[in-house]
Protein backbone atom coordinates (compact mmCIF):
# COMPACT_ATOMS: atom_id res chain seq x y z
CA UNK A 1 0.00 0.00 0.00
CA UNK A 2 1.37 3.38 -1.00
CA UNK A 3 1.07 6.14 1.57
CA UNK A 4 0.89 9.78 0.58
CA UNK A 5 1.71 12.73 2.76
CA UNK A 6 -1.26 14.93 3.68
CA UNK A 7 -1.54 18.14 1.72
CA UNK A 8 -1.09 21.58 3.26
CA UNK A 9 -4.82 22.49 3.02
CA UNK A 10 -5.72 19.23 4.80
CA UNK A 11 -3.26 19.97 7.60
CA UNK A 12 -4.62 23.53 7.91
CA UNK A 13 -8.17 22.19 8.09
CA UNK A 14 -7.21 19.78 10.88
CA UNK A 15 -5.50 22.58 12.81
CA UNK A 16 -8.57 24.79 12.46
CA UNK A 17 -10.80 22.03 13.80
CA UNK A 18 -8.52 21.48 16.78
CA UNK A 19 -8.38 25.16 17.71
CA UNK A 20 -10.99 26.38 20.22
CA UNK A 21 -13.99 28.18 18.76
CA UNK A 22 -14.10 30.91 21.38
CA UNK A 23 -11.74 33.87 21.09
CA UNK A 24 -11.29 34.00 24.87
CA UNK A 25 -9.99 30.42 24.96
CA UNK A 26 -7.67 31.07 22.03
CA UNK A 27 -6.26 34.17 23.72
CA UNK A 28 -5.78 32.20 26.96
CA UNK A 29 -3.87 29.46 25.13
CA UNK A 30 -1.81 32.09 23.36
CA UNK A 31 -0.89 33.80 26.63
CA UNK A 32 -0.02 30.43 28.22
CA UNK A 33 2.13 29.26 25.31
CA UNK A 34 4.00 32.56 25.20
CA UNK A 35 4.71 32.35 28.94
CA UNK A 36 5.91 28.72 28.75
CA UNK A 37 8.16 29.44 25.77
CA UNK A 38 9.65 32.55 27.37
CA UNK A 39 10.10 30.66 30.68
CA UNK A 40 11.85 27.76 28.91
CA UNK A 41 14.17 30.19 27.15
CA UNK A 42 14.91 31.90 30.46
CA UNK A 43 15.60 28.50 32.09
CA UNK A 44 18.02 27.55 29.29
CA UNK A 45 19.88 30.86 29.57
CA UNK A 46 20.14 30.43 33.37
CA UNK A 47 21.43 26.86 32.97
CA UNK A 48 24.14 27.99 30.56
CA UNK A 49 25.19 30.86 32.83
CA UNK A 50 25.37 28.61 35.92
CA UNK A 51 27.34 25.98 34.01
CA UNK A 52 29.88 28.55 32.88
CA UNK A 53 30.14 30.21 36.30
CA UNK A 54 30.61 26.86 38.14
CA UNK A 55 33.88 25.95 36.36
CA UNK A 56 35.97 27.79 38.95
CA UNK A 57 39.67 27.29 39.64
CA UNK A 58 40.52 25.07 42.64
CA UNK A 59 43.76 24.26 44.39
CA UNK A 60 44.61 20.53 44.58
CA UNK A 61 47.38 18.05 44.08
CA UNK A 62 48.29 15.41 41.52
CA UNK A 63 50.87 12.73 42.33
CA UNK A 64 53.78 14.16 44.25
CA UNK A 65 53.30 17.68 42.98
CA UNK A 66 50.57 20.21 43.55
CA UNK A 67 48.40 21.40 40.67
CA UNK A 68 46.25 24.45 40.00
CA UNK A 69 43.42 23.34 37.74
CA UNK A 70 39.67 23.58 36.87
CA UNK A 71 37.04 21.79 38.87
CA UNK A 72 35.72 19.95 35.78
CA UNK A 73 39.15 18.51 34.97
CA UNK A 74 39.44 20.34 31.66
CA UNK A 75 42.93 20.83 30.32
CA UNK A 76 44.52 23.74 28.53
CA UNK A 77 46.53 26.87 29.21
CA UNK A 78 45.92 28.52 32.53
CA UNK A 79 43.74 31.57 32.34
CA UNK A 80 40.36 31.99 30.75
CA UNK A 81 40.52 28.59 29.05
CA UNK A 82 41.65 26.72 32.18
CA UNK A 83 44.59 24.36 32.43
CA UNK A 84 46.82 23.11 35.21
CA UNK A 85 50.22 24.08 36.67
CA UNK A 86 52.19 21.76 38.98
CA UNK A 87 52.44 23.06 42.54
CA UNK A 88 54.02 21.44 45.59
CA UNK A 89 50.91 20.12 47.42
CA UNK A 90 50.06 16.91 49.27
CA UNK A 91 48.30 13.80 47.89
CA UNK A 92 44.45 13.62 47.56
CA UNK A 93 44.00 16.43 45.09
CA UNK A 94 42.44 14.24 42.39
CA UNK A 95 39.79 12.89 44.74
CA UNK A 96 38.94 16.40 45.84
CA UNK A 97 38.62 17.57 42.25
CA UNK A 98 36.38 14.65 41.27
CA UNK A 99 34.14 15.27 44.28
CA UNK A 100 33.80 18.93 43.32
CA UNK A 101 32.91 17.99 39.74
CA UNK A 102 30.21 15.51 40.88
CA UNK A 103 28.80 18.10 43.26
CA UNK A 104 28.66 20.60 40.40
CA UNK A 105 26.72 18.18 38.17
CA UNK A 106 24.30 17.42 40.99
CA UNK A 107 23.68 21.11 41.53
CA UNK A 108 22.94 21.55 37.83
CA UNK A 109 20.43 18.67 37.85
CA UNK A 110 18.78 20.08 40.96
CA UNK A 111 18.58 23.49 39.29
CA UNK A 112 16.90 22.02 36.18
CA UNK A 113 14.36 19.98 38.19
CA UNK A 114 13.40 22.79 40.55
CA UNK A 115 13.21 25.33 37.72
CA UNK A 116 11.03 22.92 35.72
CA UNK A 117 8.63 22.53 38.67
CA UNK A 118 8.51 26.30 39.11
CA UNK A 119 7.87 26.74 35.38
CA UNK A 120 4.99 24.22 35.47
CA UNK A 121 3.39 25.98 38.46
CA UNK A 122 3.71 29.38 36.80
CA UNK A 123 2.32 27.96 33.54
CA UNK A 124 -0.88 26.97 35.38
CA UNK A 125 -1.04 30.40 36.98
CA UNK A 126 -0.41 32.09 33.63
CA UNK A 127 -3.34 30.20 32.08
CA UNK A 128 -5.62 31.33 34.91
CA UNK A 129 -4.39 34.93 34.63
CA UNK A 130 -4.65 34.75 30.82
CA UNK A 131 -8.30 33.67 31.13
CA UNK A 132 -9.04 36.66 33.35
CA UNK A 133 -7.11 39.11 31.16
CA UNK A 134 -8.75 37.80 27.96
CA UNK A 135 -12.17 38.23 29.55
CA UNK A 136 -11.32 41.78 30.55
CA UNK A 137 -10.06 42.60 27.05
CA UNK A 138 -13.13 41.08 25.34
CA UNK A 139 -15.69 42.62 27.71
CA UNK A 140 -16.26 45.73 25.53
CA UNK A 141 -16.73 43.48 22.50
CA UNK A 142 -19.35 41.43 24.33
CA UNK A 143 -21.14 44.62 25.28
CA UNK A 144 -21.12 45.87 21.69
CA UNK A 145 -22.28 42.48 20.40
CA UNK A 146 -25.22 42.43 22.82
CA UNK A 147 -26.25 45.95 21.84
CA UNK A 148 -26.05 45.19 18.11
CA UNK A 149 -28.18 42.07 18.58
CA UNK A 150 -30.89 44.14 20.25
CA UNK A 151 -30.98 46.67 17.42
CA UNK A 152 -33.62 46.01 14.76
CA UNK A 153 -35.67 48.02 12.31
CA UNK A 154 -37.76 49.34 15.22
CA UNK A 155 -34.86 50.76 17.24
CA UNK A 156 -32.21 51.33 14.59
CA UNK A 157 -31.78 54.83 16.07
CA UNK A 158 -29.86 53.35 19.04
CA UNK A 159 -26.07 53.66 19.07
CA UNK A 160 -23.22 51.92 20.88
CA UNK A 161 -21.83 55.25 22.14
CA UNK A 162 -18.71 53.64 23.61
CA UNK A 163 -16.75 56.00 25.85
CA UNK A 164 -13.07 55.72 26.60
CA UNK A 165 -9.68 56.32 25.04
CA UNK A 166 -9.34 56.54 21.28
CA UNK A 167 -8.09 52.98 20.81
CA UNK A 168 -8.99 50.23 18.35
CA UNK A 169 -12.16 49.26 20.22
CA UNK A 170 -13.37 52.86 20.23
CA UNK A 171 -12.67 53.09 16.48
CA UNK A 172 -14.66 49.88 15.94
CA UNK A 173 -17.60 51.20 17.96
CA UNK A 174 -17.56 54.51 16.08
CA UNK A 175 -17.47 52.64 12.76
CA UNK A 176 -20.48 50.55 13.79
CA UNK A 177 -22.33 53.71 14.90
CA UNK A 178 -21.63 55.28 11.51
CA UNK A 179 -22.93 52.16 9.77
CA UNK A 180 -26.09 52.23 11.89
CA UNK A 181 -26.58 55.89 11.01
CA UNK A 182 -26.34 55.17 7.29
CA UNK A 183 -28.66 52.18 7.71
CA UNK A 184 -31.21 54.34 9.53
CA UNK A 185 -31.10 56.91 6.74
CA UNK A 186 -31.54 54.21 4.11
CA UNK A 187 -34.47 52.63 5.98
CA UNK A 188 -36.19 55.99 6.38
CA UNK A 189 -35.74 56.70 2.67
CA UNK A 190 -37.07 53.23 1.85
CA UNK A 191 -40.13 53.75 4.05
CA UNK A 192 -40.85 57.11 2.42
CA UNK A 193 -40.37 55.60 -1.03
CA UNK A 194 -42.76 52.72 -0.32
CA UNK A 195 -45.35 55.06 1.16
CA UNK A 196 -45.14 57.44 -1.80
CA UNK A 197 -45.25 54.56 -4.30
CA UNK A 198 -48.30 53.09 -2.59
CA UNK A 199 -50.01 56.49 -2.71
CA UNK A 200 -49.16 56.99 -6.37
CA UNK A 201 -50.47 53.55 -7.28
CA UNK A 202 -53.59 53.77 -5.10
CA UNK A 203 -54.85 57.00 -6.69
CA UNK A 204 -55.27 55.63 -10.25
CA UNK A 205 -56.69 52.38 -8.89
CA UNK A 206 -59.34 54.35 -7.03
CA UNK A 207 -60.15 56.32 -10.15
CA UNK A 208 -60.38 53.15 -12.25
CA UNK A 209 -62.75 51.60 -9.73
CA UNK A 210 -64.92 54.71 -9.77
CA UNK A 211 -65.12 54.75 -13.59
CA UNK A 212 -66.04 51.06 -13.76
CA UNK A 213 -68.60 51.47 -11.00
CA UNK A 214 -70.10 54.51 -12.76
CA UNK A 215 -70.43 52.58 -16.03
CA UNK A 216 -72.16 49.66 -14.29
CA UNK A 217 -74.58 51.81 -12.28
CA UNK A 218 -75.61 54.07 -15.19
CA UNK A 219 -78.61 52.28 -16.70
CA UNK A 220 -78.92 54.93 -19.41
CA UNK A 221 -75.30 54.72 -20.48
CA UNK A 222 -74.66 54.93 -24.20
CA UNK A 223 -71.92 53.56 -26.39
CA UNK A 224 -70.28 56.98 -26.42
CA UNK A 225 -70.20 57.15 -22.61
CA UNK A 226 -68.76 53.65 -22.44
CA UNK A 227 -66.14 54.60 -25.02
CA UNK A 228 -65.24 57.76 -23.09
CA UNK A 229 -64.84 55.82 -19.84
CA UNK A 230 -62.75 53.17 -21.59
CA UNK A 231 -60.50 55.85 -23.07
CA UNK A 232 -59.99 57.33 -19.63
CA UNK A 233 -59.24 53.87 -18.24
CA UNK A 234 -56.73 53.32 -21.04
CA UNK A 235 -55.00 56.61 -20.23
CA UNK A 236 -54.83 55.72 -16.53
CA UNK A 237 -53.47 52.26 -17.39
CA UNK A 238 -50.71 53.83 -19.54
CA UNK A 239 -49.78 56.16 -16.69
CA UNK A 240 -49.56 53.20 -14.32
CA UNK A 241 -47.38 51.31 -16.79
CA UNK A 242 -45.00 54.28 -17.04
CA UNK A 243 -44.91 54.55 -13.27
CA UNK A 244 -44.11 50.86 -12.83
CA UNK A 245 -41.43 51.04 -15.53
CA UNK A 246 -39.89 54.04 -13.78
CA UNK A 247 -39.90 52.19 -10.47
CA UNK A 248 -38.18 49.20 -12.09
CA UNK A 249 -35.58 51.46 -13.69
CA UNK A 250 -34.95 53.18 -10.38
CA UNK A 251 -34.56 49.85 -8.60
CA UNK A 252 -32.23 48.34 -11.23
CA UNK A 253 -29.99 51.40 -11.43
CA UNK A 254 -29.59 51.49 -7.64
CA UNK A 255 -27.96 48.04 -7.78
CA UNK A 256 -25.11 49.42 -9.88
CA UNK A 257 -23.87 48.50 -13.35
CA UNK A 258 -23.66 44.94 -14.62
CA UNK A 259 -21.70 45.94 -17.72
CA UNK A 260 -20.04 48.92 -19.37
CA UNK A 261 -19.84 49.60 -23.07
CA UNK A 262 -18.44 52.48 -25.14
CA UNK A 263 -20.87 55.18 -26.26
CA UNK A 264 -20.97 58.88 -27.01
CA UNK A 265 -23.23 61.41 -25.33
CA UNK A 266 -23.51 63.35 -28.60
CA UNK A 267 -25.16 60.36 -30.31
CA UNK A 268 -27.40 59.82 -27.28
CA UNK A 269 -28.58 63.43 -27.35
CA UNK A 270 -29.23 63.39 -31.10
CA UNK A 271 -31.19 60.15 -30.78
CA UNK A 272 -33.22 61.53 -27.87
CA UNK A 273 -34.40 64.74 -29.55
CA UNK A 274 -35.68 62.75 -32.57
CA UNK A 275 -38.39 61.16 -30.42
CA UNK A 276 -41.67 63.09 -30.89
CA UNK A 277 -42.95 64.81 -27.78
CA UNK A 278 -46.58 65.91 -28.13
CA UNK A 279 -46.33 68.23 -25.15
CA UNK A 280 -43.49 70.14 -26.84
CA UNK A 281 -45.60 70.69 -29.95
CA UNK A 282 -48.66 71.59 -27.91
CA UNK A 283 -46.78 74.30 -25.97
CA UNK A 284 -44.76 75.43 -29.03
CA UNK A 285 -41.45 74.67 -27.32
CA UNK A 286 -38.19 75.17 -29.21
CA UNK A 287 -35.71 72.31 -28.72
CA UNK A 288 -32.14 72.93 -29.87
CA UNK A 289 -28.96 70.88 -29.61
CA UNK A 290 -25.28 71.77 -29.50
CA UNK A 291 -23.35 68.52 -29.52
CA UNK A 292 -19.65 67.78 -29.44
CA UNK A 293 -18.03 64.35 -28.99
CA UNK A 294 -18.26 63.17 -25.39
CA UNK A 295 -17.12 59.51 -25.19
CA UNK A 296 -17.71 57.48 -22.07
CA UNK A 297 -18.08 53.88 -20.92
CA UNK A 298 -21.39 52.89 -19.34
CA UNK A 299 -24.75 51.20 -19.77
CA UNK A 300 -26.21 52.59 -23.00
CA UNK A 301 -29.83 51.95 -21.99
CA UNK A 302 -29.43 53.72 -18.64
CA UNK A 303 -27.48 56.64 -20.12
CA UNK A 304 -30.13 57.16 -22.77
CA UNK A 305 -32.83 56.97 -20.09
CA UNK A 306 -30.95 59.65 -18.13
CA UNK A 307 -30.79 62.03 -21.11
CA UNK A 308 -34.42 61.29 -22.05
CA UNK A 309 -35.58 62.00 -18.51
CA UNK A 310 -33.70 65.30 -18.48
CA UNK A 311 -35.33 66.33 -21.77
CA UNK A 312 -38.77 65.12 -20.68
CA UNK A 313 -38.46 67.05 -17.41
CA UNK A 314 -37.39 70.18 -19.33
CA UNK A 315 -40.37 69.82 -21.67
CA UNK A 316 -42.93 68.91 -19.02
CA UNK A 317 -41.97 71.71 -16.63
CA UNK A 318 -41.88 74.54 -19.12
CA UNK A 319 -44.04 77.42 -20.26
CA UNK A 320 -45.78 77.99 -23.62
CA UNK A 321 -43.32 79.35 -26.16
CA UNK A 322 -40.32 78.35 -24.04
CA UNK A 323 -37.15 76.60 -25.06
CA UNK A 324 -35.02 73.55 -24.25
CA UNK A 325 -31.31 73.38 -25.07
CA UNK A 326 -29.23 70.18 -24.93
CA UNK A 327 -25.44 70.37 -25.22
CA UNK A 328 -22.68 67.78 -24.95
CA UNK A 329 -18.90 67.93 -24.80
CA UNK A 330 -15.89 67.24 -22.61
CA UNK A 331 -14.76 69.35 -19.67
CA UNK A 332 -11.97 68.68 -17.17
CA UNK A 333 -11.52 65.18 -18.54
CA UNK A 334 -15.20 64.27 -18.21
CA UNK A 335 -18.01 63.66 -20.68
CA UNK A 336 -20.62 66.34 -20.04
CA UNK A 337 -24.29 66.64 -20.95
CA UNK A 338 -26.21 69.80 -20.03
CA UNK A 339 -29.94 70.47 -20.37
CA UNK A 340 -31.21 74.04 -19.96
CA UNK A 341 -34.89 74.92 -20.05
CA UNK A 342 -37.14 77.86 -19.47
CA UNK A 343 -40.13 77.51 -17.20
CA UNK A 344 -41.65 78.66 -13.93
CA UNK A 345 -39.31 80.15 -11.36
CA UNK A 346 -37.81 77.48 -9.07
CA UNK A 347 -36.77 78.56 -5.56
CA UNK A 348 -33.05 77.74 -5.19
CA UNK A 349 -33.68 75.98 -1.88
CA UNK A 350 -36.15 73.63 -3.60
CA UNK A 351 -33.79 72.41 -6.34
CA UNK A 352 -32.29 69.57 -4.29
CA UNK A 353 -35.75 68.35 -3.26
CA UNK A 354 -36.73 67.84 -6.91
CA UNK A 355 -34.26 64.94 -7.12
CA UNK A 356 -36.09 63.00 -4.42
CA UNK A 357 -38.67 60.37 -5.52
CA UNK A 358 -42.26 61.58 -5.99
CA UNK A 359 -41.37 65.24 -5.54
CA UNK A 360 -43.10 67.69 -7.88
CA UNK A 361 -43.09 71.46 -8.04
CA UNK A 362 -46.51 72.87 -8.83
CA UNK A 363 -47.61 69.79 -10.83
CA UNK A 364 -49.87 66.86 -10.01
CA UNK A 365 -49.80 63.17 -10.85
CA UNK A 366 -52.99 63.56 -12.86
CA UNK A 367 -50.91 65.23 -15.59
CA UNK A 368 -48.89 62.03 -16.01
CA UNK A 369 -45.87 63.23 -14.03
CA UNK A 370 -45.06 61.10 -10.99
CA UNK A 371 -41.98 62.91 -9.75
CA UNK A 372 -39.57 60.09 -10.58
CA UNK A 373 -37.71 61.48 -13.60
CA UNK A 374 -35.01 63.46 -11.79
CA UNK A 375 -34.64 60.87 -9.04
CA UNK A 376 -33.90 58.29 -11.73
CA UNK A 377 -31.39 60.72 -13.25
CA UNK A 378 -29.56 60.99 -9.94
CA UNK A 379 -29.57 57.22 -9.38
CA UNK A 380 -28.20 56.50 -12.87
CA UNK A 381 -25.54 59.18 -12.43
CA UNK A 382 -24.48 57.64 -9.13
CA UNK A 383 -24.27 54.19 -10.71
CA UNK A 384 -21.89 55.62 -13.35
CA UNK A 385 -19.77 57.57 -10.81
CA UNK A 386 -20.92 60.75 -12.54
CA UNK A 387 -21.15 64.23 -11.02
CA UNK A 388 -24.66 65.74 -11.01
CA UNK A 389 -25.29 69.45 -10.57
CA UNK A 390 -28.46 71.51 -10.87
CA UNK A 391 -29.28 75.16 -10.40
CA UNK A 392 -32.28 77.42 -10.86
CA UNK A 393 -32.19 79.97 -13.70
CA UNK A 394 -32.87 83.57 -12.67
CA UNK A 395 -35.62 83.90 -15.27
CA UNK A 396 -37.20 80.54 -14.48
CA UNK A 397 -36.41 76.95 -15.29
CA UNK A 398 -33.44 74.74 -14.49
CA UNK A 399 -29.89 74.02 -15.60
CA UNK A 400 -28.96 70.37 -15.05
CA UNK A 401 -25.50 69.02 -15.90
CA UNK A 402 -24.16 65.46 -15.61
CA UNK A 403 -20.41 64.84 -15.95
CA UNK A 404 -19.42 61.22 -16.64
CA UNK A 405 -15.88 59.85 -16.34
CA UNK A 406 -14.52 60.10 -19.88
CA UNK A 407 -13.46 57.04 -21.82
CA UNK A 408 -9.71 56.80 -22.24
CA UNK A 409 -9.77 55.93 -25.94
CA UNK A 410 -12.62 56.55 -28.38
CA UNK A 411 -14.37 53.40 -29.48
CA UNK A 412 -17.33 52.54 -31.66
CA UNK A 413 -20.52 53.51 -29.81
CA UNK A 414 -22.93 50.77 -28.85
CA UNK A 415 -26.42 50.75 -30.43
CA UNK A 416 -28.88 52.94 -28.58
CA UNK A 417 -32.29 51.93 -27.31
CA UNK A 418 -35.48 53.86 -27.78
CA UNK A 419 -35.93 56.25 -24.85
CA UNK A 420 -39.09 56.10 -22.78
CA UNK A 421 -40.72 59.02 -21.02
CA UNK A 422 -40.40 58.42 -17.27
CA UNK A 423 -42.27 61.28 -15.80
Amino acid sequence: MRLTAPSAPAVSAVIRRLLPKRVRMRLTLLYGVLFVVSGAVLLAITYLLVTHASTSVVLGREGDGPVLGRADGASGPLGLTGGQVPLPLKDGTRALREHAYRQHQEDLRSLVVQSGIALAIMAVLSIALGWLVAGRVLRPLRTMTGTIRRISARNVHERLAVAGPADELKDLADTVDGLLGRLETALDAHKRFVANAAHELRTPLTLEHALVEESLMDREATVESYRANLERLLTISEQQARLLESLLTLSSSERGLDRREPLDLADVAEQTVRVPRPEAARHRLRITTSTAPAPLAGDSALVQRLVANLVDNAVGYNVPGGHVRISTGTEDGRALVTVVNSGPRVPPEQVERLFEPFQRLGRTADEGHHGLGLSIVRTIATAHDALLSASARPGGGLVVAVAFPARAEPAKPAPLHDPTIAR
